[in-house]
């Protein structure tokens, strides 16, 4: 394989609830800020919607070993997700059900954890933010 440098990356668009979406993923899945900017920190306030100026214009966040990139993007409050979904393994079947569980909690348990054909648990679920997780255990 060459090895470009080139990478694939979730960039999320919170439409208004970006902070929001990151202190629920630090406390659910022990997510690391590893940068965050205000719309008022950007050189050119001529796009900044009136109100916006404390909203994250761009952070990256990172769970586990993987980057995800968000924003507040229009910051109309209403974020939609659709046609995909954020996979999370688990180490354990403890963690399987913790962060499960956590990322449950406000949403929508789209398929409850169970043991399937290509795994001791799967589930998967719409955080409170619509988000679609499917936390998986892997086969030993």
């Amino acid at each position: 394989m060459n090895d470009t440098g080139q990478k694939v990356q979730p960039y999320l668009f919170f439409d208004g609830r970006c902070e929001e979406a990151v202190e629920f993923y630090r406390k659910t899945l022990d997510a690391q800020v590893e940068n965050m900017m205000r719309f008022k920190e950007c050189p050119d306030k001529a796009g900044i919607p009136p109100g916006n100026e404390e909203k994250i214009m761009h952070c990256t966040i990172r769970i586990g070993n993987t980057q995800i990139m968000a924003s507040d993007g229009h910051g109309k409050g209403h974020p939609k997700f659709e046609g995909f979904s954020l996979s999370l393994t688990a180490a354990n079947e403890d963690e399987c059900k913790r962060l499960f569980t956590a990322l449950s909690e406000g949403g929508e348990v789209k398929m409850p954890l169970a043991k399937t054909f290509f795994s001791p648990l799967f589930g998967m679920v719409a955080d409170r933010f619509g988000l679609g997780w499917m936390v998986i255990l892997p086969m030993k």
